[in-house]
Order: C-alpha cells, then sequence, then structure tokens
C-alpha cells in the first residue's frame, strides 16, 4: 500500500475486512490490491515514524484484532477454521501479499509471499491461526469468542470500554479479552500492521518475506511436516521467526532463541481386579496408588533433580553468550511471590531451568476423593506425564531411558490392557503408553542473523532487551532449520500473563503496540 500514505491506507484495508464483500470489478478489494502492490523502497526505517503510525492507528488495529478474534478458532472444528482462513487470506491479499492455501488433509496452511526486490535474504513469520477449546462458563463478563475491550486485569476493578473507532486513542493498561486474542491472533494482526506501518513511510522490507499460518498447531501439528517438505522450494528461508509465546515478565522486548520439544506418556499401574473392601483386604491386596506414588517419587530426588540415568547426557551447553544473556535477565523474584513460589526447586532462575530437560506430572488419579471418597483399595492407578526436551536431546531415547526406569524398578511393562492371564503372571506390572512429540531447536545467539535481528532491534530503540536461549513450551520450530535450512528464533510479542488457553485469555494491547514495532524492525534485519 506504499501509494496509501497514514490513515487512509489502514481505513481503505478496514473498510474491505469489516464489511460485505466487494463488488466484481474494480471494487475496494481491486484498489487496496493495486495500492499494495505498488513500489516500496529499502533503506534505512524511520523508527519513529514507524511508532507515530502506531499510536495515530491504534484504533484501527484494535477493530481488525476484535473481527478476527470473533470468529471461532477451536482446531476441532474444520467449518470455523476454514472461515478463519479466508478471512486471514483476504487481510493478506489485501496488503499485497501473494497467498495461498495449502490443503494438507486437515486444515490448510495459508502460505504467503512478499518479494524485495534486490535482497539477499529470506525471512520465514510462522505463527497459528487456530485456537484451544473453551469453557464458556468459566469466563468473566463476556464470551470466549465476543471480543471485549476491557480497562485492565480480572479482579483489578476492570471495567468494559467500547471499541475504539478510526483515530481513536486506546487507554494504557487496556486489555482485549477474548479466546486466541494473544495465541496468535494479536501477533498476526500485529504483523500485518507493521507491512502498513513500513509502506505508510514509503518503505518496504530488506529481506523477501514469506508467511507461514497454520490451522492446526494447538492441535499437534500433524500435518505441518509433511506439507513443509513438499513445499520447501516456496518455503525455504534463510531466517525463521515464529511470533508466539508470551514475553519476558518485565515486559522487556524479547528474543527466545529456542524452543523445547516434548514428548508424553501415561503409566498405569494395576492392583485387584477390582475395588476391594479396606479393611477386609488391606495389608494384604497390594494398593496401586501407593505403588505408582513411590514409582513417580523414585524418578526425581528431593531437589526435582530427574533420577532416571542418562537423562541430561546428551544436551548441547550453552555458549558463553547464552549464558551472559541469562546472567543479564532481571532476577523472578516478583514472579516467585506473584505464583506462591517461594522456594523454587531450580538453584538458577526459571530461564535458566528451561534449558535442561524436565520430567513432570501432569496429574494422577486413583479410585476417590473428597465427597466421593470411600474406604477401598483401588484397581488401578494412572499417571500421566510430559518430558520438555532442550537441544541435542532425542525424543526416542529420552522415552527409552524412562521405560528402562520403570523396568528396572521390577515392572513388566506393556502396550495393550492386559488381560486376566497377564495379570496374573506379573505381580509387578504397568502399562505404558507413549506420545512421540518431537525435538528443541536452538539457534546460537552468537548466529549472523541471530545477531543481525538483535542489532535491528537495538536500532529500533527496544532497549533492554530479554535474550533468553530458549522457551519453556514446545513449538515444532525444529522442522524450519531441518526441512527448510532456515535458522529459528521467537519473536513474542504479548504479555506473560495473557491466560493462554485458559478463560479470560487477554492481551495488553501496550504490548502489542509496541510487538508492532519489533516486527517491523526484524522485517529491516540485515546481514
Amino acid at each position: 500500500m506504499a501509494g496509501l500514505r497514514g490513515r487512509g491506507a489502514l481505513l481503505l484495508a478496514c473498510a474491505v475486512w469489516f464489511g460485505a464483500a466487494p463488488a466484481a470489478g474494480g471494487g475496494l478489494a481491486a484498489q487496496g490490491t493495486r495500492a499494495a502492490s505498488g513500489p516500496t523502497s529499502r533503506g534505512e526505517i524511520d523508527y519513529g515514524a514507524v511508532r507515530r503510525w502506531v499510536s495515530g492507528h491504534r484504533g484501527e488495529i484494535v477493530r481488525e484484532l476484535a473481527a478476527f478474534v470473533s470468529i471461532p478458532d477451536v482446531a476441532s472444528d474444520s467449518a470455523d477454521i476454514r472461515r478463519n482462513a479466508t478471512w486471514l487470506r483476504r487481510a493478506m491479499e489485501h496488503r499485497g501479499i501473494r497467498t495461498r492455501l495449502v490443503e494438507t488433509g486437515g486444515s490448510p496452511l495459508l502460505v504467503g509471499d512478499l518479494p524485495a526486490p534486490g535482497a539477499t535474504r529470506t525471512i520465514l513469520f510462522y505463527a497459528h491461526y487456530d485456537g484451544q477449546p473453551v469453557d464458556a462458563s468459566r469466563w468473566s463478563g463476556s464470551k470466549p469468542f465476543q471480543p471485549t475491550l476491557r480497562s485492565g486485569r480480572l479482579g483489578e476493578n476492570w471495567r468494559s470500554l467500547p471499541l475504539p473507532g478510526p483515530g481513536d486513542s486506546v487507554p494504557a493498561g487496556a486489555r482485549l479479552y477474548g479466546r486466541a486474542a494473544a495465541d496468535d491472533r494479536g501477533p498476526i494482526v500485529g504483523l500485518l500492521a507493521a507491512l502498513d506501518a513500513l509502506r505508510a513511510q514509503g518503505r518496504g522490507p530488506a529481506a523477501h518475506l514469506r508467511f507461514l499460518f497454520e490451522g492446526e498447531e494447538e492441535a499437534g501439528s500433524p500435518h505441518l511436516a509433511r506439507a513443509l517438505e513438499e513445499h520447501r522450494d516456496e518455503l525455504g528461508a534463510d531466517l525463521a521467526i515464529v511470533v508466539d509465546g508470551p514475553r519476558h515478565p518485565s515486559g522487556r522486548t524479547t528474543v527466545t532463541f529456542g524452543a523445547r520439544g516434548i514428548a508424553s506418556a501415561r503409566v498405569t499401574v494395576y492392583g485387584p481386579v477390582a475395588p476391594l473392601h479396606s479393611g477386609h483386604y488391606g495389608n494384604w491386596a497390594p494398593n496401586p496408588a501407593e505403588r505408582l506414588v513411590r514409582l513417580v517419587a523414585s524418578m526425581q530426588d528431593s531437589t526435582g533433580r530427574v533420577t532416571i540415568p542418562g537423562w541430561y547426557d546428551d544436551v548441547r551447553p550453552l555458549g558463553a553468550a547464552e549464558r551472559a544473556a541469562l546472567a543479564a535477565l532481571p532476577p523472578d523474584t516478583a514472579e516467585r511471590r506473584a505464583l506462591l513460589v517461594p522456594a523454587p526447586e531450580y538453584a538458577g532462575s526459571r530461564w535458566a531451568a528451561v534449558t535442561e530437560p524436565s520430567l513432570n506430572v501432569d496429574g494422577m488419579a486413583s479410585g476417590w476423593v473428597g465427597a466421593q471418597a470411600r474406604t477401598i483399595i483401588p484397581d488401578r492407578a494412572t499417571a500421566d506425564f510430559d518430558f520438555r526436551l532442550v537441544d541435542g536431546i532425542d525424543p526416542h531415547e529420552q522415552l527409552r531411558r524412562f521405560l528402562d526406569w520403570i523396568r528396572s524398578r521390577g515392572y513388566h511393562v506393556v502396550q495393550e490392557e492386559p488381560d486376566r492371564a497377564m495379570r496374573l503372571a506379573h505381580p509387578r506390572l504397568a502399562r505404558v503408553t507413549v506420545g512421540m512429540g518431537y525435538p528443541a531447536v536452538r539457534t546460537d545467539m552468537d548466529r549472523p542473523s541471530a545477531r543481525a535481528v538483535v542489532a535491528a532491534l537495538r536500532r529500533a530503540g527496544e532497549t533492554p532487551l530479554a535474550l533468553i536461549p530458549t522457551m519453556g513450551g514446545s513449538v515444532p520450530g525444529y522442522l524450519f532449520p531441518r526441512l527448510l535450512g532456515a535458522d529459528f528464533l521467537d519473536l513474542p510479542v504479548v504479555n506473560a500473563d495473557d491466560n493462554q488457553h485458559s478463560p479470560n485469555e487477554n492481551l495488553l494491547l501496550d504490548d502489542l503496540f509496541d510487538g508492532i514495532v519489533s516486527m517491523a524492525a526484524a522485517m529491516g534485519a540485515t546481514w
């Protein structure tokens, strides 16, 4: 939209995106596309102008985001996911992004291409447009897909605010509440607004840009690897920037250079064929709940360190740059107080803790508790685990270590529900089912692409920065270097207290507005 400067460019786009379909043959869609495909120049970005543009267009940005959030986006609902894909495709095309829908056998991928004449590097931006399921009964004052602007956080005398109109300001501290407002609707709208802000000053990105928006991330990205393999020629890049996840709790502009992988397992141990009276059969029939507790406890020491042999053996060590970055992060004292964690298990900071692999007990179940409690010996007990992986660890190998440990405690391990003969033959029996997940990824901070993005953020005045070797969460970022030959970075632009995946998910709009500047800076990175 280089030919349409300032507010007019975004207002034209908003008129199309929020209204009815344009008339054929020269309607608003045609005008928007012609404007967006006009020439732009590459060169040093005026970040003061970017900030002024964002400040002057906050109302339009919020309304566009609200329109996107209002479309239900639960990954399992294919019809709604298609509506989201259609909306997003139109939004991309009106920015001049050459866009196509790639069918995967599940939810479609949106693939966008924005050439930059003379550019020698290609940057791929990734986000997902699907969201987590909702329990509307636990949302306060609004429905999950009824985007609502509020003056602050839940429980802080918040009040509802009207959505701003074109050119209106947005009060400091205001948040947009709605499912996927932060994860990942806000970042996607932020990317599009960053392009608008660059074009408003006649500037284009320094790199050839590609966009990959997925509709199944919240369902485990079951079709992503195959799609990347099949379309690697059109998706190849020097750098893949993921705009998912939260910023550092301090609110600093954050760059994360890796993401943990994940694997999972469910373990069931068995007792009698049916629950037995604890008085008649106690001290005689083995209690599977007690056995499972002892098995789980054997996997970690009193400090939370995993005792399973080899658990930490294959970790790729941090370099000097990563260790220095961790040391420069603000302490997590305030977060410990807020979360009522007075004595963390790990001796260092939370950010250092996530550079190591973990073994987490998601939950345990056996018998009944509370009002339903009864004096019985349960017939079985089950625990679910997740294993967060760091760079260097193979998911298959970590699961092998886990299974070997269970066997070393005297259990016969099976995958299927055991029959009567199996249960009689093995006094200690464990059924273990595993989810393979995927490995971790980490880009060294001294890689040229990583240094270039950090330098661009500093030129944009985004200081102090929070540079984090790896995020604690898991995304399939390993696919980008493995299949596309791209380095991996994460540039999160949403607040750490966003209630991601939970009731009352929200986006602190101040963070999004700052994040638009960060995204524009990343688009201007050169190396």
